[in-house]
């Protein structure tokens, strides 16, 4: 017959009277009788003649679990079911005859509970302890008996349904039809992890709760926490309906701004860079990006901000902020090698209150095999409105396979730094003399500039995921030898594209255009020209060495394009920061597009991922020239 729904219950409870008879006749001064097939004896007694050797004991031969499951179950069980933390403990042997009866006879509810945190909510589990009764001989009474748990997990249950409702001040903005909170609102809903048609398991249950908590306090609800959550679970139906009630609390808005850690600087240095004023909403996009700014504005080392969460102040929340300084003058002596321009020396110093102001000075000089440059800075700390204004100078002298240029160029003008964005005014005047041989040639140009900077990418140092663009515009003056002085116009961009691809690659995808606008041609101008080849360019051919030929050289052009796309992925999972990559370049600088005729470059490299930035050494085949060319660089360009 089949049994009834409580026999698997009732089987637990007769196998663990079994058992418990079988340990307690191995204890007691007088042992009640055994069950059949199950020879007990006490220690003290003779062998029977004729035997194998002496009767043991149950209690003596301990006991063991075997769990019958699917296999990602099967661990669950055994790692958490009380049987099984418990029967390492002697072979078992240790545990009262009592408590191990309790532990059968608990073990299949505590096995269904188990399986619901795994989405089974309808399981079905039973408890046998063998050798059965039918067993005999010594052979048997020597095995450990066995304790098996056999489960039937049933289908897995799945979300029908998820309503998510706010309350708090949340909930009242959106009774009031408040369109941020409605907005708000829309958008817990829309990604609340679990949509119809998800299992239901304890894990994915939790860490739904928890982001619809993260996504509240990151909107600026800082004390979110929940007034209520219910899963009703349908067993039969194999199917669940989610009630959530997240109480939002106060949304908190920013009051005063206190800073810990300043000497050298004072408190303007921090709060100009905050971007916010008193009573601006919270949230954790306001704090981070506050707190990447103070990073990246070269005064501090180190920098944090916090919200005071008391929900008694949210109305005027402080904004904590520490930070450790660098100290005032600041001195770095670096080497290294680039396939661009060879061995190099850099030496450059900071002054981070220049003149006793709220400004830094900043020089630095950079001696190389083909290039010498020196360059110069003086800037303001964020001003109130949010800019740093800007005056440099900078002096060069850059060595090719066919000329040699000496350039300088004076600029001044503003700069504003966003999270994504950075937005640039500044004048320009720059003079570049050109030899060739016994040809001198002198440019000069002096240019209005407008410049933006965007980046979206999961990591500014090593980027896997996310895109950057830059465009520089300028218009203004131009004069030079062969030329007369006219206007001109000058364009630039790039754009990069980082993405994750299947099988653990990584892609990235580059191009870069400019012209240069101006009434007379073909004459250029090499103070706002462009050249092509190099690390950053095109590689397989030496930097700079791509562009019209002009005086029996290669000069600047009036337009150029260059495009590169390349894959890469780690080596080996035990070197996941050093990859191999293969990639293919291509571009050229000429006088106008009509003569551009873009030439390839092709190779293969290795990629060591650093803490600041990614070492590159490529060896790239140049198919015009038909030769392999190295090269190296450190850094990512914008």
């Amino acid at each position: 017959m089949k049994p009834g729904p409580g026999g698997a219950h009732r089987g637990a409870r007769a196998a663990a009277a079994v058992l418990a008879a079988v340990l307690l006749g191995a204890g007691c001064a007088t042992p009640p009788a055994a069950p059949p097939g199950l020879p007990t004896a006490s220690p003290d007694a003779p062998a029977a003649a004729g035997a194998a050797g002496p009767a043991v004991s149950a209690a003596d031969r301990g006991w063991v679990l075997e769990v019958s499951a699917p296999p990602p179950l099967k661990e669950l069980l055994e790692r958490h079911l009380d049987l099984a933390r418990l029967a390492g403990l002697a072979g078992g042997g240790e545990l009262g005859a009592g408590e191990l009866a309790r532990l059968v006879d608990a073990a299949p509810a505590q096995a269904r509970e188990l399986l619901q945190t795994e989405g089974h909510f309808d399981a079905k589990a039973t408890v046998a302890v063998e050798p059965p009764a039918e067993a005999a001989g010594p052979a048997a009474a020597a095995a450990p008996l066995r304790v098996r748990v056999t489960v039937d997990p049933g289908p897995l249950t799945r979300v029908r349904r998820a309503d998510i409702e706010a309350d708090g001040e949340l909930g009242r903005q959106v009774a009031a039809g408040d369109a941020d909170a409605v907005a708000l609102l829309a958008a817990l809903r829309g990604a609340w992890p679990l949509p119809p048609g998800s299992v239901l398991r304890n894990a994915a249950w939790a860490d739904a709760k928890a982001a619809v908590l993260a996504q509240l306090r990151a909107a600026g609800y800082a004390a979110a926490s929940f007034s209520g959550t219910v899963a009703q679970v349908d067993a039969k139906q194999h199917s669940a309906r989610l009630f959530l009630v997240a109480d939002s609390g106060p949304l908190f808005r920013s009051g005063e701004i206190e800073v810990v850690g300043l000497a050298l600087h004072g408190t303007e240095s921090v709060r100009n860079l905050a971007r916010f004023s008193a009573g601006a909403v919270v949230t954790d996009a306001l704090l981070l990006d506050f707190q990447e700014r103070l990073v990246k504005s070269s005064l501090f080392e180190l920098a944090s901000v916090t919200l005071d969460g008391d929900p008694a102040n949210a109305g005027a929340a402080r904004i904590l902020v520490k930070v450790r300084e660098y100290e005032r003058h600041q001195l770095t002596v670096a080497a290294g090698v680039s396939g661009n321009n060879g061995p190099r020396v850099t030496v450059e110093h900071f002054d981070r209150r220049a003149f006793g102001r709220a400004a830094t000075l900043r020089n630095k000089a950079e001696w190389a095999h083909l290039s010498q440059s020196w360059d110069g800075e003086l800037s303001t700390h964020v001003r109130p409105d949010g800019y740093r204004w800007f005056a440099g100078l900078t002096i060069r002298r850059q060595e090719s396979d066919a000329d040699i240029v000496t350039g300088q160029t004076l600029s001044a003008g503003r700069t504003l730094e966003h999270a994504r964005i950075e937005r640039s005014q500044y004048l320009q005047w720059g003079r570049a003399v050109r030899r060739t041989g016994l040809v001198r040639t002198v440019d000069e140009a002096f240019t209005v500039n407008q410049g933006w900077v965007w980046r979206d990418i999961d990591n500014p140092l090593l980027p896997t995921d996310g895109q950057t663009a830059s465009l520089v515009l300028g218009a203004g003056q131009a004069r030079g030898t062969g030329r007369t002085p006219g206007p001109l116009l000058r364009g630039a961009g790039r754009v990069t594209l980082y993405r994750p691809m299947p099988g653990g690659w990584f892609g990235q995808a580059r191009v870069e255009a400019g012209e240069v606008f101006a009434k007379d041609s073909p004459a250029s101008i090499d103070a706002l020209g462009f050249r092509a080849g190099g690390d950053d360019s095109v590689r397989g051919y030496a930097y700079r060495s791509l562009g019209p030929i002009r005086d029996g050289a290669v000069a600047s052009g009036r337009v150029l394009f260059t495009a590169s796309v390349e894959a890469a992925r780690p080596v080996s999972a035990r070197m996941s920061t050093l990859w191999g990559a293969v990639f293919v370049d291509a571009g050229q600088a000429a006088d106008d597009w009509r003569s551009l005729n873009p030439v390839l470059g092709y190779g293969v490299g290795l990629r060591w991922r650093s803490p600041v930035g990614p070492l590159r050494l490529d060896l790239a085949y140049g198919h015009e020239l038909k030769r392999v060319r190295m090269h190296f660089s450190v850094g990512i360009v914008f």
